[in-house]
C-alpha cells in the first residue's frame, strides 16, 4: 500500500496527476475554514511530502469557487490543534507554515477565491501564488479582531510586497482583489478566470518534468536568501493567541458570527469591507 493508497483525508482531497505531481484540494464546506482536523491531515501530508524523493510540483486549490481557505476556525478549539506532534516545536499553526515553505517539492496555491487570515498565510508560505484575475480575493483582516496575525503574514509580506505596503495590508485588514495583488507582489500573476485552470495545471506540470535534483538545488539557493528566520514565527503565534483571550477579540468575534462568521453570508464574502463598522460597534460596547 502507498501513502495514496492509505492516506483518507477529509479536509481536503489528494490527487497523483503523475508521478511527480500532486494536487490538494480543499474542501471543508461551507467556506473552507482551518481548523484542528484540517492541521492534523496537513501535518500528516506535510510529512510524506518531506521525505519523497519523487513528488515535484504541489499544487493547492479548492473544490469551492468562492473560498480558498477562508481564514482560521475560531469556532474550534485551539487546544485540539496543539496536542499533535510540532517537529519545529513551534505552534500547531506556525509548525504547518514554516515545513510547507521548505518542502523540497515547488508548492503552488492556486487562489480562486477568498483566501483571508491564516487562509492568505499559508498562500505566503507556499513558493508560488497565481490568483484567478476576476475571483480570487487575498488579505489580512487581524486587525479588525484586535490582533496581529498569528502565521508569520508580517515576516512574509515584507520581502514580497515591501515595508510600506506591508502596513497597507497588515493595519487597513481590507480585501485586496486579483489585479491588487499582482501590482503589489502578494500574488506572482492575476490570470482571467476563463484560463486559470489550464494555465496552472500546464505550468505545473512542465515544472514537474525536470529533474529533481536541479529543482531541489534552485529551491534550496533561493530559500537561502528569501525564507525569514524560523525564530520570527513563534512570537507572532504568541501575540495571537494572547489577543484572542481577551475581550475585545471576543466581543468582535461573537459580533461576527450573529453576522455568519465561517458560513457563506455576506459578511464572509465582503468580510474586508464589514469587518470595520462591525468591530468598531462590538469594540466600543465594551467601553
Amino acid at each position: 500500500m502507498t501513502f495514496l493508497d492509505e492516506f483518507q483525508p477529509t479536509q481536503f482531497t489528494l490527487t497523483a496527476e503523475s508521478d511527480t505531481f500532486w494536487r490538494v484540494t480543499f474542501s471543508n464546506p461551507p467556506v473552507n475554514v482551518i481548523g484542528p482536523a484540517m492541521i492534523r491531515e496537513l501535518k500528516l501530508l506535510l510529512t510524506e511530502l518531506e521525505t519523497d524523493p519523487g513528488v515535484n510540483v504541489v499544487v493547492f486549490d479548492s473544490a469551492n469557487p468562492d473560498f480558498f481557505l477562508a481564514h482560521y476556525d475560531l469556532l474550534a478549539d485551539p487546544a485540539e490543534a496543539e496536542s499533535l506532534p510540532s517537529p519545529t516545536g513551534f505552534a500547531a499553526w506556525p509548525d504547518v507554515l514554516v515545513r510547507l515553505s521548505k518542502l523540497p517539492a515547488v508548492t503552488i496555491s492556486a487562489i480562486r477565491g477568498i483566501a483571508r487570515g491564516a487562509g492568505s498565510e499559508f498562500a505566503l508560505a507556499t513558493d508560488i501564488r497565481f490568483a484567478s484575475r476576476q475571483k480570487a480575493v487575498v488579505g489580512q483582516m487581524e486587525v479588525g479582531f484586535t490582533a496581529l496575525p498569528g502565521g508569520g503574514a508580517e515576516a512574509r509580506l515584507s520581502p514580497l510586497v515591501g515595508r510600506a505596503r506591508s502596513f497597507e495590508i497588515l493595519l487597513s485588514g481590507s480585501d485586496f482583489d486579483g489585479d491588487l495583488a499582482e501590482r503589489y507582489g502578494y500574488v506572482n500573476r492575476a490570470i482571467d478566470d476563463a484560463e486559470f485552470e489550464t494555465f496552472v495545471s500546464a505550468w505545473a506540470t512542465r515544472v514537474s518534468q525536470w529533474d529533481a535534483r536541479i529543482i531541489r538545488e534552485i529551491k534550496a539557493a533561493v530559500n537561502a536568501d528569501t525564507l525569514p528566520a524560523d525564530a520570527k514565527f513563534p512570537p507572532q503565534s504568541d501575540a495571537f493567541w494572547a489577543a484572542a483571550a481577551l475581550a475585545p477579540f471576543q466581543a468582535v468575534k461573537n459580533a461576527l458570527v450573529e453576522h455568519g462568521l465561517q458560513q457563506d453570508t455576506d459578511v464572509e464574502h465582503r468580510l474586508g469591507e464589514q469587518i470595520a463598522p462591525i468591530a468598531r460597534t462590538a469594540t466600543a460596547a465594551l467601553a
